[in-house]
């Protein structure tokens, strides 16, 4: 962990929606560590309608197994089946990037394990390890926004030569976070996604990190900070560190000791 220069941590700032659920272990960290947190979402997303989507000619009954990298991927995949009034197979396979986005299918479809696999850690290559386990005579198809941005999953899948087709079900558009960095001053700020980094530069051209700490759930979004010169000091996935609540909670333990 990088020392950290800070005097006391206070205020974090969460880049998503907040949790509708008073469970969340967003909500423990903050009480356990007295910490404030805000919820406050860097990006919107905007649904293609089923019409649009037929623009790509994309058969969704011609594929057995869909990748899933979020619970929003979900949504928009059924809500496009059910405009389109498109019945997927009960023997449809699901690789999800986590647990948590696996669990969210029980939403939609009668949850099976041996149709529903997700990797161990949260990471892209957790994930690539249990296709592999599976991929045999699979066409994949999987879901994402147009303006996807993670090349790592489109380039596992080209590399281990498996069929699949990218399905654009929704866009990504920035939020104007402007009024919200220019009234708070936050200790934290954790991301989520690089169309959450490009929304921070999109409302400040000029931001200065200034001694913010910031953290960085998926490889992406960590590669999006750092190349947009700013420093990274909470990262997540990693071992023992599946979602960005663990990660802070580590931080905040070590930071603790600090004092």
């Amino acid at each position: 962990m990088a020392d950290i220069q800070v005097k006391i941590i206070q205020k974090i700032l969460i880049t998503q929606p907040k949790p509708e659920n008073d469970k969340s272990p967003y909500f423990e960290l903050s009480r356990k560590y007295n910490v404030k947190l805000d919820f406050h979402p860097f990006i919107k997303l905007d649904a293609i309608s089923g019409k649009e989507f037929r623009k790509q000619k994309v058969e969704i009954q011609n594929y057995s197994a869909v990748i899933f990298t979020s619970r929003n991927a979900i949504d928009h995949f059924f809500r496009i089946c059910e405009e389109l009034k498109i019945s997927v197979s009960q023997d449809t396979k699901y690789f999800c990037i986590t647990e948590a986005v696996a669990l969210y299918l029980q939403k939609f479809i009668l949850y099976r394990k041996r149709k529903v696999f997700y990797g161990n850690d949260g990471t892209n290559k957790s994930m690539f390890d249990v296709i592999n386990k599976h991929k045999g005579n699979e066409k994949f198809l999987y879901v994402c926004s147009e303006d996807q941005q993670d090349n790592e999953i489109c380039n596992w899948l080209k590399t281990n030569n498996c069929e699949f087709t990218l399905a654009f079900m929704y866009r990504t558009q920035s939020n104007d976070v402007k009024e919200i960095l220019s009234k708070n001053e936050y200790d934290v700020i954790c991301f989520f996604t690089p169309s959450g980094v490009k929304s921070l530069f999109d409302s400040i051209p000029k931001y200065k990190q200034n001694g913010t700490i910031l953290g960085a759930f998926g490889n992406n979004t960590s590669k999006a900070l750092e190349e947009a010169g700013l420093k990274l000091e909470i990262k997540a996935p990693q071992p023992h560190m599946p979602s960005m609540v663990s990660a802070l909670e580590k931080f905040l333990a070590a930071y603790l000791k600090k004092k």
